[in-house]
C-alpha cells in the first residue's frame, strides 16, 4: 500500500507541472472500463474535447487521446484523474473494489457522470468500495463550483431527462473528496462534439467549464 500511495503521489506531483508546462503532452484522462453490461464506453468524443479545453483555459498539458483504464488493473495508478459513464448496470468484483478503493486512497479523484439510468447500479457499486461512507450532496458554494468557473446555482442542466434538478454528489474519506458525481446533468453529453446532441453553444460551453472546474479541482484540492 505503501509503494502504491507512493507512485501515485508522484504521478499527481508531476501531473502539477501540466497547469505550466509548454511542452509535449504529459498527462492523459482516463476513462474506467466496469462490468455488469453497462455502457462505460459512451460520449467517446467527451474527453478529448474536455482536455483540450482545459489545455486552452487552464493551461494543462494533456494529452488530446485518453487512456480506457479497467477498474481492477494497477494501471488505474498511473491516472490521477478517471471519468466514468454510462446509462446502465455497473458491477465491481471483491477485488475490483479493493483495487479502485487502494487508488482512492492514495491520491487518486473519479469523477462519475450520471448519462441516464445509472444512478441505482453506481451507487450500489461504490458502496461496495466504501461501505463507510454514503453520498452527500455538495452545497453550491463548496470549491468545486468556483474555480476557473463560477457556478453560483451548482451544477448546470444539460440534457432534461426527468425533468429533475441537477445535482451534484461527493464521497468525503477523511475531509477529501474522492469521488464527484454528477447526477441529472450529463455533462459528458455537453462535452461532446456538437454535432452528436446539437446542443445550443453556450450549453456545450457551460458543460466544458464545469467539467475543467472539476479537473481543476481534483488536481489543487
Amino acid at each position: 500500500m505503501r509503494f502504491l500511495r507512493i507512485t501515485l503521489l508522484s504521478v499527481l506531483c508531476f501531473s502539477l507541472l501540466a497547469f505550466t508546462a509548454e511542452e509535449e503532452a504529459t498527462l492523459k484522462l482516463a476513462l474506467l472500463k466496469y462490468n455488469g453490461g453497462g455502457d462505460w464506453y459512451s460520449n467517446p468524443t467527451a474527453l478529448p474535447n474536455l482536455a483540450k479545453f482545459c489545455n486552452d483555459n487552464l493551461g494543462t498539458n494533456f494529452d488530446l487521446e485518453y487512456e480506457t483504464v479497467e477498474v481492477g488493473n494497477a494501471d488505474l495508478f498511473n491516472y490521477p484523474f478517471l471519468h466514468m459513464t454510462g446509462h446502465g448496470n455497473v458491477v465491481f468484483s471483491d477485488s475490483e473494489a479493493e483495487n479502485l478503493r487502494m487508488y482512492l486512497l492514495a491520491g487518486g479523484f473519479i469523477h462519475i457522470d450520471d448519462n441516464y439510468g445509472m444512478d441505482p447500479f453506481v451507487r450500489t457499486a461504490m458502496k461496495k468500495v466504501f461501505p463507510e461512507l454514503d453520498f452527500v450532496e455538495l452545497p453550491f458554494d463548496h470549491p468545486i463550483y468556483k474555480q476557473k468557473f463560477t457556478f453560483t446555482n451548482g451544477l448546470p442542466k444539460i440534457h432534461k431527462h426527468d425533468d429533475k434538478p441537477s445535482q451534484g454528489f461527493g464521497l468525503i474519506h477523511e475531509g477529501r473528496l474522492v469521488c464527484f458525481y454528477s447526477y441529472e446533468c450529463d455533462l459528458g453529453d455537453g462535452w461532446e462534439d456538437a454535432e452528436v446532441h446539437n446542443d445550443p453553444p453556450d450549453l456545450r460551453r457551460k458543460a466544458l467549464e464545469m467539467g475543467s472546474n472539476i479537473v481543476q479541482f481534483a488536481f489543487t484540492q
